[in-house]
């Protein structure tokens, strides 16, 4: 059986991880980043500093995937003009999302700047994480404009199937940032000893620094020279803006109700302690991981889909999208396996607090568990985007994340006195629900694009 499915989607499983794995890289590298500021926290400073990277990673992240998401609205119309070859469109549309999203990312900044930082003394954490927390975020959100023009070029290039350029910009920013951050937290070669807001500077530097060398790569490379003819830095159309906007907004909302329910629950635990909240943060820190790496994967679909949509090619499409679930099942199978069989030693990558570690210990089991349903509900999510069907998938999100997972994880967690372990299976329930309901979502669309086509032949 399994021979038969590999020779009818051999070429397929090809083409996708080509495209995908150098964007798995670029992927990952966002959560590298949060990752090495708790890493280093960890090991160069104290629980309680370490509790205050969960606490505003838990926070920002929410404020990041809203910027992401929009930014993720010019990649299935990249790849459908590309696949129809209008070449002259595709700079117009980057013009327009240039615009959009460094004004969100304007927006974004004044949102925590002048709304977080205020609210964040009564979220009832323990003061001396907040105290902490403060200026750590304060940097965090100037960095998510350079973010957003990074990921203009990105979602360009990629759109068109340039995927490895981006995966190297971010590895050697990621390799800068942890420089630059343990340099800044120890207090190295005469400077003083920052702390937590060293790693929060050292992202800000870094960010900024891959939005001006991915800028230049695309605006210089002569893979693009036919797409930029009519790319303009000021130019800007309600028609396509709101193109851009129809399909990003949703993809905003539907990463903003997943991630605000992680985002959610690392608030409820923070009510519960410290320790617990630390726990927490590396869980969630190396779920996010592969989480990443899953959506470089929907990435690829999206693109694919994309492409083989604008070509009326409903065949390859279908086909292409199976292929890409099939890698994902795959894949976090095998980090499953990981997390379940490591779950003592993972832990210490981020600290040496044995409290800590046995708590974090516990919810990797849990995270083991829910690695299957948080790929497949992504690529669900990916292939969809390329299509252009983004409403139905927002309320899926929705549903399955604040109307299930957190409400289970709330009852599980206090009323029935799981703790954090009862917060993390309602968190795995959410995750389940979204990814039967996306499936069958994809099935019912997929099926339908290739029935039209067989009724008009």
């Amino acid at each position: 059986m399994f021979s038969k499915i590999y020779s009818k989607y051999k070429q397929y499983y090809k083409e996708n991880l080509i495209l995908a794995l150098p964007i798995v890289g670029s992927q990952v590298g966002h959560t590298l980043v949060h990752m090495a500021d708790s890493v280093i926290v960890g090991h160069f400073t104290d629980t309680t500093q370490l509790a205050s990277v969960s606490l505003v990673n838990s926070i920002f992240i929410l404020i990041m995937v809203i910027g992401l998401g929009i930014s993720y609205g010019l990649t299935p119309l990249i790849a459908q003009e590309n696949g129809r070859q209008n070449h002259e469109e595709c700079g117009k549309l980057l013009s327009n999302s240039l615009i959009i999203n460094i004004l969100i990312g304007i927006c974004l900044y004044c949102l925590v700047h002048f709304g977080v930082l205020l609210i964040i003394d009564h979220l009832d954490q323990t003061p001396a994480v907040v105290a902490y927390a403060k200026p750590y975020l304060g940097l965090l959100s100037a960095s998510i404009i350079p973010l957003l023009v990074f990921q203009t070029f990105k979602q360009f290039a990629e759109g068109l199937g340039f995927t490895k350029q981006a995966m190297f910009v971010s590895i050697w920013g990621n390799l800068l940032n942890i420089t630059l951050g343990i340099i800044f937290v120890k207090g190295m070669f005469g400077i003083r000893p920052m702390g937590v807001s060293g790693v929060g500077l050292s992202t800000l530097i870094d960010r900024s620094l891959m939005a001006i060398v991915m800028a230049i790569y695309v605006l210089r490379s002569k893979h693009f020279k036919k797409y930029l003819v009519s790319f303009k830095a000021t130019f800007i159309d309600k028609i396509r803006a709101g193109k851009i906007i129809k399909i990003g907004a949703p993809v905003a909302m539907q990463y903003s109700f997943e991630i605000s329910a992680f985002s959610g629950a690392a608030i409820l635990i923070g009510t519960i302690g410290a320790v617990e909240q630390a726990a927490h943060q590396i869980a969630i820190g190396l779920a996010a991981m592969t989480y990443m790496m899953a959506s470089g994967v929907a990435s690829a679909a999206t693109i694919k889909t994309g492409n083989n949509f604008g070509k009326n090619n409903f065949n390859d499409l279908r086909k292409s999208a199976i292929a890409s679930y099939h890698v994902i099942l795959l894949f976090m199978s095998c980090t499953a396996i990981i997390f379940m069989l490591a779950n003592n030693l993972m832990p210490f990558i981020y600290t040496g607090d044995l409290k800590v570690v046995a708590i974090a210990s516990q919810l990797l089991i849990i995270a083991g568990f829910f690695q299957l349903f948080d790929g497949t509900q992504v690529v669900g999510l990916g292939v969809l985007r390329g299509i252009g069907d983004v409403n139905m998938p927002t309320f899926i999100t929705f549903l399955a994340y604040w109307v299930v997972g957190i409400p289970v994880g709330y009852v599980l967690g206090f009323h029935f006195g799981l703790g954090v372990n009862g917060i993390w299976y309602g968190l795995t329930l959410g995750l389940l629900t979204a990814s039967i309901l996306l499936f069958l979502r994809f099935q019912n669309k997929t099926r339908a694009l290739s029935m039209n086509v067989e009724n008009r032949l």
